[in-house]
């Protein structure tokens, strides 16, 4: 695996991801009891735009810099930026979070956070940066065995009813890590049935991934939703258009807050032809 998500932090996908993410986690925190979140492939967790590695793509600079160049009214993009100041606060101007910074700052000290990360260099960069927080382990392997490891998560004896599962594979197989994404939220859902699982996937052609819709549909959950933003038009099968969101057991309610910010993401970080989509694959009864 050669992927590094340095070259890509702070990216058009990311900024989608991360505005999803932490609505999840509000949505959890609404409830004094503990809540549980697994970050299946976690990275390093924390980033420097001002590096090497982000200036040799310039990803940033249509994502999250173009989104602080302006102003946002939206709640949902405004909480976004907040935590990304918050980031910046504590760790330098050229800051970006990963989902585990994220996690760590949107979750509560009665909260608990496990992470798993394949690569030996990126596991042990999150270790340095989150080591100390006894809330977060740390796992240095494959996230998708994390789903059997992981599940259903408990708090000493008691097993934890409400949390997050974040499955954000590097797509290094390209369609075939979908078929062991569905393999992997299927088996966290037999699980863990009460859980929310949201899965990251690039667009490149939408219509390569009306077989995922369809497999998605199907899965044991009691409702699927797609959040999706494309940049540009999905004209080509060579580069990331956009990103999506699957979302699964999603919050009463999560689909009408983020039409919106979807809608103030298409405008401020899209080309001409851009579009979003906020849609059921199977809407909750």
């Amino acid at each position: 695996m050669n992927y590094r998500h340095a070259f890509h932090a702070g990216n058009h996908a990311d900024v989608l991801k991360h505005i999803v993410v932490l609505a999840l986690c509000d949505a959890l925190t609404t409830k004094p009891t503990p809540c549980f979140a697994l970050d299946t492939h976690a990275g390093r967790g924390l980033y420097a735009l001002a590096g090497s590695a982000a200036l040799k793509t310039g990803e940033s600079d249509e994502g999250i810099g173009k989104l602080t160049a302006g102003a946002s009214k939206d709640a949902l993009i405004a909480r976004y930026l907040a935590a990304v100041h918050a980031c910046r606060l504590q760790h330098g101007k050229a800051a970006y979070p990963g989902s585990p910074w994220l996690l760590a700052h949107a979750l509560r000290e009665q909260d608990h956070i496990v992470t798993w990360e394949l690569q030996p260099i990126e596991a042990a960069a999150l270790q340095r940066n989150f080591g100390d927080d006894k809330r977060i382990q740390i796992h240095a392997g494959d996230g998708y065995s994390a789903i059997k490891a992981s599940l259903p998560p408990k708090d000493g004896s008691a097993r934890i009813t409400r949390g997050l599962v974040l499955i954000d594979p590097p797509y290094e197989a390209q369609l075939q890590e979908f078929d062991a994404a569905l393999a992997a939220l299927r088996e966290g859902l037999t699980r863990w049935p009460q859980g929310m699982f949201a899965l990251w996937y690039p667009i490149k052609l939408r219509r390569a991934l009306h077989n995922f819709y369809r497999r998605a549909a199907t899965l044991p959950a009691k409702s699927a939703l797609i959040v999706e933003l494309l940049i540009r038009p999905d004209d080509s099968p060579l580069r990331m258009n956009g990103s999506g969101m699957l979302l699964l057991n999603a919050p009463w309610k999560l689909d009408q807050a983020l039409t919106p910010a979807l809608g103030v993401l298409r405008k401020t970080l899209g080309e001409a032809g851009a579009s979003h989509k906020v849609e059921w694959l199977r809407a909750p009864e």
